[in-house]
């Protein structure tokens, strides 16, 4: 059985408390509030940069694509120029709807035994709705989050705010992207967890993500809804991290470090992880090439000059033991023409 969650899950439930108890106990409130972000922060840009700079290193001698339909050809056939596109502007759609609506997570399938030994497959959609909802609702608390660091705050973000919170559901109103967030992360989570062929693939760095958001989500929901907290005094905060003025104002609690922390872990972790498919979906070759193989041909800017051995030259080497082995040969020795069997023979020692 795969546990790995458990350590997942612990590991996220001690990061908690670190911060909680070393606020509210120890009184590290710019340890937590200023010193960790900014490290945090460091390590995310330092760390994406240096991975994407690697990607975009890494030489790509041949068009290596995946495909679903049928390329270009001249034998009659109709060219799928979605699935398997041969021009630049084809792979940018592709990428688009690739990028934006997940498109080959749609296509995915599940196979399943049905009737005993009987396999049928079954396209994933719950999965590809709620990895949906999950992106989304997460790029719309980011954005939205960013009027912390703004002043004024831009009228944009104040009509996202207003079209976030439409249904007017309660006093503060339900932001749908903060419980859309939760939900889609626990459903992505349970998956794993009660799914048994995922849970047995699934290794602890594929937990660790899903129970910090999850985290995330759930302690914003925390301090907006159940525990208030002192949002003049959070902005405070983080107009002073923005500006490279920190200033730590007193009573904004324990459970906002926690939150901080809970982000900062997750900047820091981030180019170190799975969750760098955020910018190596851009350079990945099986995405970004077109499908032209049939048309151009690729040479390999890696193929050097190599010492060859021919099989006559192998075969002028070793014809005689080749023969007394019972080896086929081309030419039998006695076959040989006149000069190459002088040149063969030794000559003879002069009296």
């Amino acid at each position: 059985m795969n546990n790995k969650y458990m350590i997942s899950f612990i590991a996220v439930f001690v990061l908690f408390f670190l911060a909680y108890l070393g606020t509210e106990a120890l009184g590290l409130d710019v340890l937590f509030g200023v010193l960790i972000p900014y490290a945090a922060l460091a390590v995310f840009i330092v760390g994406f940069v240096y991975k994407v700079m690697g990607w975009a290193r890494s030489a790509v001698p041949f068009r290596i694509p995946t495909t679903c339909g049928q390329q270009e050809n001249q034998l009659g056939f109709r060219q799928n120029t979605l699935d398997c596109p041969s021009t630049a502007g084809a792979v940018v759609l592709r990428m688009f709807l690739e990028i934006v609506t997940f498109r080959s997570l749609f296509r995915n399938t599940r196979m399943n035994f049905r009737e005993g030994h009987k396999v049928s497959y079954n396209l994933e959609i719950f999965l590809w709705l709620f990895a949906l909802i999950f992106h989304y609702a997460f790029l719309t608390v980011i954005v939205r989050h960013l009027r912390f660091f703004l002043e004024p705050v831009p009228k944009a973000l104040q009509l996202l705010e207003t079209v976030d919170s439409f249904m007017q559901i309660g006093l503060p109103v339900l932001y749908l992207s903060g419980a859309a967030l939760l939900v889609a992360a626990v459903f992505l989570l349970l998956r794993r967890i009660f799914i048994g062929n995922v849970r047995y693939i699934s290794l602890a760095s594929d937990f660790f993500p899903l129970f910090l958001i999850g985290g995330i989500a759930f302690t914003g929901i925390l301090m907006r809804y159940v525990t208030k907290v002192d949002i003049v005094s959070i902005k405070q905060l983080t107009m002073g991290l923005v500006t490279l003025h920190p200033t730590v104002p007193e009573g904004i609690g324990g459970l906002f470090y926690g939150h901080l922390f809970f982000v900062s872990i997750l900047l820091a972790y981030f180019p170190f992880s799975k969750l760098m498919h955020l910018g190596g979906i851009f350079l990945s070759p099986t995405r970004n090439l077109p499908t032209d193989t049939r048309a151009t041909r690729h040479v390999n800017p890696w193929n050097y000059p190599v010492e060859t051995h021919t099989y006559e030259e192998y075969e002028d080497e070793f014809r005689e033991k080749m023969v007394e082995a019972g080896l086929p040969v081309e030419i039998m020795p006695e076959e040989q023409p006149a000069e190459e069997a002088e040149a063969d023979s030794p000559s003879e020692e002069k009296e």
